[in-house]
C-alpha cells in the first residue's frame, strides 16, 4: 500500500479517505451491475455521508438503502428513492414519516405486528409506502423463515389497503464470509433457500417486483442469487482488512485507514499508539488471533490489544520501534464501525488534501439541515 500524502499538523487519532481509491471501487461496482443487468442502492451506514452518497448517485446507484431515521432523513438531501432496511418499531415508524413527500420510500419488514404499526403510521400521513418482506436465506438475524410466511405477509400488505403497496422480498447473506471456493457453496445454499421463496409467492399470483439482496462479501458473484434485481453493498465504496482478507478487494483498493502516533515504547518489543476502541472499535479479525487491524507501514507487526485510547502493537525483540510521535496508518478489521466513531474524514486525492468531511447521518437525533457539509464540491 503507497503511503499517502498525511497531515502532520493534525491531531491523532483522526480517519482518512483516498478520493481517488472510493471513485475506482464505486467504478468497479458500476462495471458489475452493467454487466448483469442488476439495480445498485448501496448501504450508507458504512459512510454516513451525503456527500459520498452523492458520489454514489452519480455512478450509477438507482437509490439509497438507510438503517436508522437519521440516515434517511440526512439522505433525502441526495437521494428521492430510500430504502430502509429495518423494521420501524415504536417512534421510528412516525419519524420517517415525516420525510420530504418526493421521497418514494420503501421499507422492511418480517413481521404481522411491524406491518401493521407501519401501517397505521402511513395512515396517519397519507404517505404511501412500499413494503418488501424480509426473508431469512441463512443468516439467522432477522427475516421469516417460512415461504408459507412470507406469503401470508405478502397477502396482507394488499388487504390492509392504501398507502401501503407490495413491492417483494428482502434478504441478506451475511451469513457467506469467507473466500472462494468456499463462499460459492453458501452462495448456493442461500440461493436455493431464496428460490423456495419465490416459488410460492409467484405461484400465488404476488410476483415480487424487488428482489433485494447482496452485501460487499458475494459483492462479485450477487447475479448468482436466484431472481436478485438489486444489490445493497456498503463496505465496497472504502473496503477494510476483512474484504482484502477475504479476496473480494486488493491491499491497493482500500481508501480508509486510521492514523495514530506512537505515544510509548517503554515495553520492550512493543509500542503503542493513541488509536484504542474509540478510533477502531474492538472488534477482532474473523480470521482469529491476529489482532484489531492491519499495519501496513510495519510489517510482521500486530495490534495485538485496543483499550479505550491506546492500542498495543506487537513488533518482536528484534525490531527497532518507531520514534515518539511517528505517524502509524491502521486499517480497521471492519470499516463501518470505525467510520462511525469519527467526527469527520480527512480526504486525500492523489497529492491534494482539500479538506475534510463531516458525517452527519451518525447519531439518533432528527436531522434538520444545517450540518456543516464541506466538502460537498468533491
Amino acid at each position: 500500500m503507497r503511503s499517502p500524502r498525511r497531515d502532520l499538523a493534525s491531531e491523532t487519532p483522526f480517519a482518512t479517505i483516498d478520493l481517488g481509491r472510493v471513485r475506482s471501487n464505486l467504478e468497479r461496482v458500476k462495471s458489475y451491475i452493467h454487466a448483469h443487468g442488476l439495480r445498485w442502492r448501496p448501504h450508507v451506514k458504512t459512510h454516513k455521508s451525503p456527500v459520498l452518497a452523492r458520489l454514489q448517485l452519480e455512478a450509477g446507484a438507482h437509490g439509497l438503502t438507510v438503517a436508522t431515521p437519521r440516515e434517511a432523513e440526512v439522505m433525502a438531501q441526495v437521494s428521492d428513492d430510500l430504502l430502509l432496511a429495518h423494521p420501524p418499531v415504536g417512534p421510528k415508524a412516525a419519524r420517517i414519516m415525516t420525510l420530504p413527500s418526493r421521497v418514494h420510500l420503501k421499507v422492511a419488514i418480517d413481521s404481522e405486528a411491524a406491518l401493521r404499526h407501519l401501517a397505521r403510521a402511513a395512515a396517519a400521513a397519507a404517505r404511501p409506502v412500499g413494503i418488501l418482506v424480509e426473508v431469512d436465506v441463512g443468516m439467522g438475524r432477522v427475516g421469516v423463515h417460512s415461504p408459507e410466511e412470507a406469503l401470508r405477509l405478502a397477502r396482507l400488505v394488499p388487504d390492509l389497503g392504501a398507502p401501503l403497496t407490495w413491492e417483494g422480498i428482502l434478504f441478506y447473506p451475511g451469513q457467506v464470509r469467507s473466500k472462494l471456493p468456499e463462499r460459492m457453496e453458501g452462495i448456493r445454499a442461500a440461493s436455493e433457500r431464496l428460490g423456495a421463496f419465490l416459488e410460492i409467492l409467484e405461484s400465488s399470483e404476488l410476483p415480487p417486483k424487488v428482489v433485494s439482496g447482496g452485501s460487499t462479501p458475494t459483492l462479485y458473484e450477487s447475479h448468482l442469487f436466484e431472481g436478485v434485481t438489486e444489490i445493497r453493498p456498503g463496505t465496497c465504496i472504502f473496503h477494510d482488512r476483512d474484504m482484502v482478507e477475504l479476496g473480494v478487494a486488493r491491499p491497493s483498493d482500500v481508501a480508509y485507514w486510521v492514523e495514530a502516533s506512537v505515544v510509548s515504547v517503554a515495553r520492550p518489543g512493543h509500542l503503542v499508539v493513541d488509536a484504542g476502541s474509540k478510533a477502531l472499535s474492538k472488534e477482532e479479525f474473523r480470521g482469529g488471533g491476529a489482532g484489531y487491524g492491519l499495519l501496513p507501514d510495519l510489517p510482521g507487526a500486530r495490534l495485538r490489544a485496543l483499550s479505550e485510547e491506546h492500542g498495543i502493537i506487537e513488533l518482536g525483540l528484534e525490531v527497532e520501534p518507531p520514534e515518539i510521535d511517528s505517524r502509524v496508518r491502521i486499517i480497521p478489521n471492519h470499516v463501518c464501525v470505525s467510520v462511525n466513531l469519527q467526527d469527520r474524514l480527512r480526504v486525500v486525492e492523489g497529492d491534494r488534501a482539500p479538506g475534510w468531511l463531516q458525517l452527519p447521518a451518525r447519531g439518533r437525533m432528527p436531522f434538520h439541515g444545517g450540518d456543516d457539509l464541506e466538502g460537498s464540491r468533491l
